[in-house]
């Protein structure tokens, strides 16, 4: 016994010795800057309503409009601006919008006066069961691991874009973008805000994903990033240089454009790119095989639509949740909100409400429509908006999450099923949020000379493995799927999840007037809705309209696993949570006051052609280091 204890004694005194050392030698390893670059970030900063005659871009960031401006000033047109801006916010930004993950757009093609949705969410392996997942003893789709990986979307989406409209290649677009990546850029605060650890964090990233922290932490888990440092991107460079070298053989051999981006495409999903990414799922226990790469394809589809007065909006169909936009927003068109003034208690109340009515029929109906009977046409029919409006409760709280509704007695079809929350297990009523690193998404919005415009909203974080070599986010958007089968986002193999980003734009008097956008999760429809109304019911400016203080709802389950549920919360940011917090509280809210100018309440960006002048105008919203330019 006594030589027990003697040897727990020297095994004790062993282990405070080694961390001892390790903190002596933390303490001594550099944890400053390692290149400090000048930068003015906007981040935070007042700005004017931006002013054009011709063309604008607003984006998730400075270089990103840059570079789309850049692109129209030499000629090329919203597409292939926007094409440019998304390359380089996947460098730049690439913790919050990374290459190669979602990118939903809607294209406004001034020539024919449509607009055009394309099927920017990739699809879930053929391995991708729920069975599978349940056997493996998982009640949700699990960050940090690779089998969150959905079928890669953005290298399908750009190359698709080009060819049907754009008038460049892959090449002269990708220019900016690795040059930004090589060169490196200074990192800007929403960038450190996103990536900001703690040493244990850091520690333990090293450990869990070690390429993800040589590309984000340069293989140095005691250093923090610091603001302003420069930073590169030099193995997702090395990644755009190899596809634009393809392009550039394809070419070179005679080939024509269309060939060229084929190029492109086939570089990625069936050369050596979707190569590097099969050895990696080989290596980790993932699910893709060389079929789900090589037979990957999105597609161009008829957008959905509803309208609020003079204005009609456009959205991606149910694979996002674009379509919650003009479904509350219906149901506010028979609502006098302009008297109630703007952002005061009984406002924010009656707006909550119709979020949450929408968000009710998201939870229960939104899909993949190639695998879903989605009621599309009933959930925006304006008598079933007021059927929804008629449950609405002035000067009282719903509490829980609102019943859904039957928009099938508005569908002129067959009935279909309906999710209902009721019957949903703890996992889901009850479930934690969980943290990780990388967040958010980001925003392009571009309109040219011709009248051409963009909305395009990327996404994904480096919260799974990324590829080993190639700079290459694969994101975690299998965690939107829910593993019970009775969902509508259902997992299933080769069906998309029904995605938070979403593109959204707005015409007026069957004009093209907007094309609008945001990053933030759940509290992007939120946000899209609160702008819109700033402007065609207070007559705001762009700019005016993005600054307004912001109010979200917590009232479903959120759209990430674990799809935590907090009934009857809300947030609101600090100058609306000083003025209406108390009374909205009395009308039974569990209120949550944030900052001011809070990201959490997403970073709106906006485009707007005026119909009389023929102006364009801009916002950008100060939340994040967004810029909005024009010429």
């Amino acid at each position: 016994m006594k030589a027990v204890i003697k040897a727990i004694k020297y095994i004790s005194l062993g282990l405070s010795a080694v961390i001892v050392l390790a903190v002596v030698i933390y303490l001594f390893l550099p944890k400053g800057p390692r290149d400090l670059m000048e930068f003015d970030d906007p981040c935070g900063r007042e700005r004017p309503v931006a002013v054009a005659e011709k063309h604008m871009a607003a984006t998730g960031n400075q270089w990103a409009t840059a570079a789309a401006l850049d692109v129209l000033d030499r000629g090329g047109n919203a597409v292939d601006a926007a094409v440019a801006a998304l390359l380089v916010l996947n460098v730049t930004f690439g913790e919050a919008a990374s290459f190669p993950g979602v990118a939903p757009v809607l294209v406004y093609d001034a020539k024919n006066g449509k607009v055009a949705s394309y099927t920017g969410a990739g699809k879930a392996p053929a391995a991708a069961t729920i069975e599978l997942f349940r056997k493996k003893g998982h009640e949700v789709v699990p960050k940090l691991s690779i089998l969150s990986q959905l079928v890669p979307a953005s290298p399908d989406v750009i190359t698709a874009l080009l060819e049907r409209y754009g008038t460049r290649g892959f090449g002269e677009l990708s220019a900016p973008a690795i040059k930004l990546a090589e060169e490196g850029f200074p990192v800007h605060a929403t960038m450190h805000k996103n990536l900001s650890m703690n040493v244990f964090k850091r520690l333990g990233l090293s450990i869990l994903m070690p390429y993800n922290a040589q590309v984000y932490l340069g293989g140095q888990w005691w250093r923090p990033l610091h603001k302003r440092d420069r930073f590169r991107r030099p193995d997702l460079a090395k990644t755009f240089s190899a596809l634009a070298d393809a392009e550039k053989k394809a070419l070179e051999k005679g080939a024509g454009r269309k060939a060229g981006l084929s190029a492109v495409r086939d570089y990625f999903y069936k050369g050596p790119i979707a190569e590097a990414i099969l050895r990696l799922h080989r290596e980790k226990g993932g699910l893709f095989t060389r079929g789900d790469l090589s037979g990957y394809r999105g597609g161009f589809e008829k957008p959905l639509s509803g309208s609020y007065g003079e204005y009609t909006l456009y959205t991606n169909r149910t694979w996002s949740q674009g379509a919650v936009v003009p479904l509350a927003l219906q149901i506010l068109e028979g609502v006098d909100l302009k008297t109630m003034g703007h952002n005061s208690p009984a406002y924010v109340h009656a707006v909550l409400q119709a979020i949450e009515l929408a968000m009710a029929d998201r939870e229960a109906f939104f899909g993949d429509p190639a695998f879903v009977k989605v009621p599309e046409k009933g959930l925006l029919d304006k008598n079933y908006a007021a059927t929804r409006r008629a449950l609405m409760t002035p000067g009282r709280a719903f509490g829980a999450m609102p019943p859904h509704g039957d928009p099938w007695k508005h569908q002129g079809a067959a009935r279909g099923g309906a999710f209902d929350l009721t019957t949903a297990g703890p996992a889901v009523r009850l479930a934690e949020n969980a943290s990780g690193y990388g967040r958010d998404t980001s925003y392009v919005s571009v309109v040219d000379r011709w009248g051409n415009a963009v909305s395009l909203t990327p996404s994904d974080f480096p919260q799974s493995p990324m590829v080993p070599g190639t700079g290459l986010t694969l994101g975690i958007r299998m965690t939107q799927f829910r593993l019970d089968p009775r969902h509508p986002a259902a997992l299933a193999p080769g069906k998309r999840p029904t995605i938070t980003p979403n593109a959204a734009m707005v015409f007026k008097n069957g004009k093209f007037y907007m094309s609008y956008g945001t990053p933030g999760g759940d509290m992007q429809t939120q946000a899209l809705v609160q702008v819109f109304l700033n402007i065609a019911i207070f007559g705001m400016d762009a700019q005016e309209a993005i600054d307004q203080p912001r109010f979200r709802s917590l009232n479903w389950p959120d759209a990430f696993s674990p799809h935590a549920y907090r009934p009857g919360t809300i947030e609101l940011e600090g100058p609306l949570g000083r003025s209406a917090g108390g009374a909205l509280e009395d009308m039974g809210y569990r209120v949550e006051i944030k900052g001011e100018r809070d990201n959490s309440f997403s970073a709106v960006c906006a485009v707007i052609r005026d119909p009389k002048s023929g102006k364009l105008y801009g916002g950008a919203d100060a939340r994040e280091s967004s810029w909005a330019e024009g010429r």
